[in-house]
């Protein structure tokens, strides 16, 4: 018995759209955050503390350390960790209220959520750690988006784990990710890789195979992909009791059709490569 791939689409879409709310920008500005990055990377670290760049970009992964340094330490002079995540919260519930209103099934799912957290095995999955150790929020709204939050992070600290152990650095990670047409074109400056690091991540990806000398995804390269995949959720199944994974089995149809309701705020193609839910 496994949490099938529906599920991680659907705790992604629900978190997701905190990064694409309009006005996130100028929000974050109100509390001292200079520009989309430094409120995108001090918002999703700020459950940590203050951490380091250097921190950041191992529990990253996929963005340059140059990228990361652009807004740490610099954000945590400018505003304190507590007020960031106030207002990061503040944004996705503003933004998820609109589509999800005061459907009656948000409760009841956030409660499975939420009931999960305690079958879950942090050991290596220090993102998801952070987030599930925040106060859990009391309006049913907020504490979906939590309780999806901390979910969405499990999955990416397990897909770190997978990618670092296959020797995939972040500029070719993001590199493959691209070549399956997950990701817009502009993921290279999204992620802030230099031409010489994303040149070297496809170089890594073309000894492996895995890309032609054009930079089209081989055949090898796509069963890769799904390998990756699918060692991703072996692992995060490894980390969860049998009552946790029972509970994400029973919940993911209810939180499928609330992913599918909030998906027009989540473009097709996002840096995160993750599709949402359509249907």
């Amino acid at each position: 018995m496994a949490v099938v791939p529906e599920f991680w689409q659907s705790v992604e879409t629900l978190h997701a759209p905190v990064y694409f709310a309009e006005g996130a920008t100028e929000r974050y500005a109100e509390i001292g955050l200079a520009g989309f990055w430094m409120g995108y990377t001090a918002s999703r670290s700020a459950a940590l503390g203050t951490p380091s760049p250097e921190l950041v970009t191992a529990l990253f992964h996929g963005f340059s350390p140059a990228r990361i340094r652009r807004a740490l330490p610099d954000a945590w002079s400018r505003s304190v960790p507590a007020e960031i995540l106030r207002t990061r919260r503040s944004i996705a519930h503003d933004a998820l209220a609109p589509l999800l209103g005061a459907d009656d099934t948000i409760e009841p799912v956030a409660r499975q959520l939420t009931a999960m957290l305690d079958g879950a095995d942090w050991a290596g999955k220090p993102l998801a750690a952070a987030h599930a150790a925040l106060p859990v929020p009391e309006d049913p709204l907020d504490r979906l988006w939590h309780a999806a939050t901390v979910w969405r992070e499990y999955r990416g600290d397990c897909h770190v784990a997978v990618l670092t152990a296959a020797g995939l650095g972040g500029a070719a990670a993001n590199r493959l990710t691209q070549a399956a047409g997950l990701v817009p074109p502009t993921q290279q400056a999204a992620r802030g890789w230099d031409d010489d690091a994303w040149s070297e991540g496809a170089e890594n990806l073309r000894q492996r195979g895995w890309l032609t000398p054009e930079g089209a995804l081989t055949d090898s390269g796509r069963a890769a992909r799904i390998q990756l995949e699918r060692a991703t959720d072996r692992v995060c199944a490894n980390g969860l009791d049998h009552q946790a994974t029972a509970r994400a089995l029973t919940v993911t149809a209810a939180i499928s059709e609330l992913a599918k309701r909030v998906s027009p705020l989540v473009p097709e193609l996002s840096p995160t490569g993750v599709r949402p839910p359509t249907g």
